[in-house]
């Protein structure tokens, strides 16, 4: 997890968000439909991001869920 006075921007573009999940930017627009992943945050009419401490949260959900296996 990244530490809360890294200076990482708090959104990340998709194109950010699907370069730390690997998965593509269509797939998490439906994974967020899905309710499998956090919904992005409407910036404008055609922009969005994603909350950088979701997605992290995220990722090490998935990492966790791993070890428990």
């Amino acid at each position: 997890m990244v530490a809360a006075n890294d200076n990482a921007p708090r959104l990340m573009s998709p194109k950010q968000a699907a370069e730390a999940t690997t998965f593509s930017r269509t797939m998490l627009t439906l994974m967020a439909d899905a309710g499998v992943f956090p919904k992005p945050v409407q910036l404008g009419e055609r922009r969005i991001a994603f909350v950088r401490a979701e997605v992290e949260s995220w990722i090490d959900s998935r990492i966790s869920a791993r070890a428990a296996a």
